[in-house]
Order: structure tokens, then sequence, then C-alpha cells
């Protein structure tokens, strides 16, 4: 069993047995059919992940890990925030008749700040830390801007990540306002493994442990069915997936450089109702 089966199981597990029900309450999220998209939740969930013992992706089912890493590298490394740049279709609902998503995600990592320093942006803010001065503890980035929300046509979900040096090895804080377990809960987190493996690989660390932190994790009252037969599958062990060692400018990476071995899973769950 992976590791990230495991803490999957449990987070799902506790949702359904001790969170609590919004039903009834006043909530944002419809169904396609306009009725409520009511939610079990659960408040403050850390769930650590070390990536020097195993890639982080679950076994239950299928986790589309170059996707995840397209989409991650769209709004990391393109800093974009139109969905022309990025090969799937996940942002559609929210773009324009252009294909923006307005002044979110990409948008806000790719603005320029000025420092001591220079003029950089966020990424490159992290990466000039991590090479100059690799053991502070102000090494991170945070895309939810006050002054843009009113300009985003989707509020961030996951909006921070602090990177921590510790030894050798690299690790990193990924915090998230909100999390759609079924639909998310494993994709936010092959994400970010990758982006951590990236990074380290390009500041000269070692990945060592993302800690990924929900402060709403909830189960759609749809979904519920859906994840209890989700959570009974057979489990196999994680995938071994490794970067092009090549590769040592965080720009030139591509979903290419990414080795992706023995990933042995469930099937696919299909036709999944999407709240919006």
């Amino acid at each position: 069993m992976s590791y990230a089966d495991t803490l999957f199981i449990a987070m799902c597990k506790d949702i359904i047995e001790n969170g609590y029900s919004t039903e009834g309450e006043k909530v944002r999220p419809k169904w396609e059919d306009g009725s409520y998209a009511y939610t079990l939740k659960r408040f403050g969930i850390i769930n650590r992940y070390d990536l020097s013992k195993e890639f982080p992706a679950i076994t239950l089912r299928k986790t589309y890990i170059r996707s995840a890493i397209d989409e991650i590298l769209w709004i990391w490394q393109k800093k974009s925030n139109n969905v022309h740049d990025l090969n799937s279709h996940i942002w559609d609902s929210w773009a324009d008749e252009d294909g923006s998503i307005g002044k979110a995600y990409g948008y806000q990592l790719g603005v320029k700040h000025q420092y001591k320093e220079g003029e950089m942006d966020q990424v490159d803010r992290v990466l000039f830390d991590l090479k100059n001065n690799p053991y502070s503890r102000r090494i991170m980035t945070n895309i939810y801007v006050h002054a843009d929300l009113h300009e985003m046509n989707l509020y961030p979900c996951a909006y921070s990540m602090t990177f921590n040096v510790t030894g050798n090895k690299l690790n990193a804080i990924l915090n998230q306002r909100s999390q759609d377990v079924l639909t998310a809960g494993n994709w936010n987190v092959v994400q970010y493994a990758a982006l951590l493996m990236m990074i380290s690989q390009v500041s000269g660390f070692e990945p060592g442990e993302l800690v990924h932190v929900i402060a709403d994790a909830h189960i759609y009252d749809r979904h519920i069915p859906i994840i209890k037969e989700l959570i009974t599958r057979p489990t196999y062990d994680a995938p071994k997936v490794t970067l092009n060692p090549n590769v040592k400018n965080f720009y030139d990476f591509t979903v290419d450089d990414f080795i992706i071995e023995d990933y042995e899973a469930g099937p696919q769950v299909k036709n999944i109702p999407v709240a919006i």
C-alpha cells in the first residue's frame, strides 16, 4: 500500500464518521440541476508526505500524474492565467471567452515585486533565496492577494507555499483553504510533490517532507457513496517517480522530464458530478 493511500483512506473515514454536515446552511456551490451542494467537512487536516521514501500517489485509483504536473508548470513555470496554455480542460468552467481565469494563480506568481536585491516575481524570489540564503525562514509564496480577488474567476484554493531547508533536504508546507476530497484529494499532493522535486534539484537539495495543511477538507453529499466504494478497494505499492538529472534550470523542466515507473492502480472513477 502506498503511504498516500493510508493517509487518504484515514482522512476519508474521519470525514465520513466525524465530519460536520453543512446541509441546510447557506452554501455557495450548486449542482448542475441547480440544487445546493452540501458537504461533510473536517477543519484543519494535516497530512505529511516524506518524498525521500516514496512518491505520494494513491493507488486506489490512478492519479494522472503527467496532467497534474502539466498544470503545476502552467501555474509556477509559465505563470499563466489562460487555459489555452494548458493541455487539459480542467479549468474551462472558470475561464472567460478569451480563456482567462482573471488575476488568479499563475498571474500572481508572475507579478514583479521590488526587493533590495532587485525586481523579481515570487517564483524567482524563491529560487534566488534557495541559492543565496537557503537557511532563511522567509522563503514563501502567496497568491491569495486581496486587492485582486474581485478580478479572479476563482479564488485560489492552494494558495501558499513555505519552503524550509533542514540539512541537505528541502521541505515545504502547502496551505490550502478548501479541498474537494474526491476530485482533488490526491491531485494537489502529486502536483506540489513534483514541484518540490523540481525546486530541490535546481537548488542542490534533496526533496524532504511535503506537509499539506487543509483548512476545509470536504466530501460533497453526492460523492459520499463513491468515496465509500473507493476506500474499500485493493491498494498497491507507490509508483517510482524520478527526474531527469540533467535539468539544472527550473524553467527548462517539461512533463517529459518526469520518469514514472511501476504505477499500478485501481480503475478510474468516471462521471463524477462537479459542484460549481
